[in-house]
């Protein structure tokens, strides 16, 4: 049997004040428990959520405390549709405070990027559907640190609060 095949790269927009975290799961409940997650990790953290469901209706499934976060999440899925996959778009938080909550979830399965970064998703399609081959989260490479680099990065995690 012959399967045809095609790559496509759907970029994927992400406004200056927002994060998204891309993920794969497997399980329509996905959207209400990840609502869980994130309504309970801050209460200034604002997002929404959209769910490819990959069978019965095979609907783009959202939640999500801020409308404009949702309709961006919506839009991600439904152009990148790839079954099972979430986008979560949040603003007044970042995703290394509720990464680990989400990974937690019973029906995450993998995490393709968490970033604030331009956003391209490779995806692959067969007669069945679409499936995430992999991302690109940013930029290439222009070098490597120097001494002055490092003590500017080690600066900026002080003064930021993530390290002492």
């Amino acid at each position: 049997m012959e399967i045809n095949f095609r790559r496509k790269i759907v970029k994927v927009d992400i406004p200056a004040d927002c994060n998204v975290i891309f993920g794969h799961s497997h399980f329509i409940k996905t959207v209400e428990d990840l609502y869980e997650v994130l309504v309970t990790a801050s209460p200034s953290l604002k997002f929404g959520i959209a769910f490819c469901e990959a069978s019965q209706k095979r609907l783009i499934r959202t939640d999500g405390n801020d409308e404009d976060l949702v309709k961006l999440a919506s839009t991600a899925a439904f152009d990148v549709a790839c079954g099972h996959s979430f986008f979560i778009y949040m603003k007044d938080g970042f995703p290394i405070n509720v990464l680990r909550r989400v990974k937690e979830v019973d029906e995450v399965c993998r995490i393709f990027c968490a970033t604030a970064n331009p956003l391209e998703v490779i995806v692959g399609e067969t007669h069945q559907g679409r499936g995430v081959l992999g991302v690109v989260d940013g930029e290439a490479p222009l070098g490597i640190e120097t001494e002055e680099d490092k003590a500017e990065r080690k600066d900026f995690l002080r003064r930021i609060g993530y390290k002492r």
